[in-house]
């Protein structure tokens, strides 16, 4: 039985209280029992944990964080890494309990945060070596040169699906930077999140480099958001809530970095290996369990291949061990919060009443009476038109359409407000890339779904949100550049007339 910790507010360095003492439970949807609670921030803490931070990039003269060497963040991104790895079991327990993921995927998430604090420490060190880059000039009296400063303190608000890689996405780069962080982690899964608190007083990371407040949106996501004295938010959840963060930020004209949602599609054509397109498929949908912005939950199907396909996909989908996360070989775990269970549920039903044929699953399991577990579901007969081919359904839900050919399925697969992932399934590379080079979105997937590597760039366009996280991208949105440009001649500058010498 894994011990829930009983955590407060991380600020300052320290566990507080939160100012109006409330608590928010925590269930286990697997069980629907509760299991825990966590601090409810409001405003109150969102101030003291602002304050903290700009304490934090001002103590020293900036020299313990701010300006210090990129090397010396690194030592510390690296104990995080370290201790992250010796506690990956406890990591990977609670995460399965929180959110509901199966542990073997949270045990692989714990692997890439450990990786991710590794690689901004590698970037960190890096930025050492760049700075003071020289700019070529025209004129030879000047030199310029170009300092990367951290933008100062920001405000990191993280969903439920991946709780801690998520977090660490935008932590890492954040610290590695030299930038005081405010995370918000989703209320729905803040469990790991608080143990980061823990392991940052555990390396000694210097006091309100990291604050973390739990609570509600409106509590305290949208306080820390607004705040005059944060000077950056970066931000992973629905387009909606993206869309509200803008304009929280607009009147302090604060920028924003959005990962919002997506509708991704998946061209697959008549040339492939059909059982390794339809694992692709499955996986590419049903991971995470179905909850991932990137799904491609939009199948464009050839139209040669479908009912083979079709008949091998509905038989993979039955195979999927649907299980509490904890039980070895689960494969498909609840969706997070009995909300979430319900809104899904609804996309069926309402796709079924416009017509479209639920080819299989999309309903609770015979076997699992409690949870909130729904099989994963194929849906084919659909139009464009329908909810479920326009709308991002956050859950186990694949739908499908055929085309005949490869103009129609860049069509299809650029029908959609959103624009995170796409994939193509082909034999024909030169296919694969003329369609890659059509997809209108920010992530391509070629003979695969849902890779992700913290080296490569991840976001999207149109409603899924703009700016790059991960990579050397990743690290530049906590970067501020200072061009500095000095005249090196000894003559004057001689734009004006000197003025005449009195007599």
């Amino acid at each position: 039985m894994t011990t829930i910790p009983s955590r407060q507010l991380f600020i300052d360095g320290e566990w507080r209280e939160p100012v109006k003492k409330n608590r928010i439970p925590v269930i286990n949807p697997s069980t629907e029992q509760i299991v825990g609670d966590i601090p409810a921030a409001t405003a109150e803490d969102v101030d003291v944990a602002v304050k903290a931070a700009r304490k934090a990039l001002k103590r020293n003269g900036g020299k313990d964080w701010a300006s210090a060497t990129g090397a010396h963040r690194a030592k510390y991104l690296r104990a995080i890494a370290a201790k992250i790895t010796g506690k990956k079991e406890l990591f990977s327990k609670l995460e399965a309990i929180d959110c509901g993921k199966p542990y073997d995927e949270a045990a692989w998430d714990i692997d890439d945060v450990a990786g991710c604090f590794e690689y901004n420490a590698d970037l960190a060190e890096a930025l050492d070596k760049k700075q003071n880059a020289p700019i070529e000039l025209p004129m030879d009296t000047f030199k310029c040169h170009v300092i990367k400063e951290p933008i100062g303190v920001v405000g990191l608000i993280t969903p439920w699906n991946y709780p801690l890689l998520m977090a660490t996405w935008k932590v890492a780069p954040a610290l590695a930077a030299g930038c005081a962080a405010i995370l918000k982690p989703s209320e729905l899964a803040s469990l790991t999140c608080l143990e980061l608190g823990e392991v940052c007083k555990e390396v000694g990371l210097p006091a309100g480099v990291l604050n973390i407040l739990t609570g509600l949106g409106p509590d305290a996501g949208a306080p820390l958001a607004a705040h005059p004295d944060v000077d950056k938010i970066a931000f992973t959840g629905s387009s909606a809530t993206g869309s509200k963060i803008m304009t929280a930020a607009a009147p302090n004209v604060k920028p924003v970095t959005l990962e919002l949602g997506g509708k991704s599609p998946i061209v697959v054509f008549d040339d492939v290996d059909i059982d390794k397109a339809v694992e692709w498929t499955l996986f590419g949908c049903f991971w995470t369990n179905g909850q991932i912005c990137s799904a491609t939950s939009r199948l464009i199907l050839h139209e040669s291949i479908a009912k083979e396909f079709l008949d091998k996909l509905v038989k993979w989908a039955k195979n999927i061990k649907i299980s509490d996360p904890l039980e070895e070989g689960c494969r498909l775990g609840p969706v997070v919060s009995s909300g979430q269970y319900e809104r899904v549920l609804k996309f069926v039903e309402t796709a079924r009443s416009e017509g479209a044929t639920i080819l299989s699953g999309g309903q609770r399991p015979q076997h699992l009476k409690k949870g909130f577990f729904i099989e994963p579901a194929i849906i084919t007969d659909i139009t464009t038109s329908m909810q479920i081919w326009r709308d991002e359904v956050f859950g186990p839900v694949l739908c499908v359409k055929t085309f005949s050919s490869e103009e129609e399925a860049i069509e299809l697969a650029n029908d959609t407000h959103y624009g995170l992932g796409s994939a193509v399934i082909s034999n024909d590379l030169d296919r694969c890339d003329r369609v890659t080079r059509a997809f209108d979105a920010g992530i391509v997937w070629v003979n695969c779904s849902q890779p992700c590597f913290c080296q490569a760039p991840w976001g999207g366009k149109k409603r899924s949100g703009f700016g790059r996280e991960l990579g050397e991208w990743g690290l530049d949105n906590y970067l501020s550049v200072k061009q500095v440009t000095r005249y090196i001649s000894n003559d004057a500058w001689g734009w004006y007339t000197p003025p005449s010498p009195k007599l």
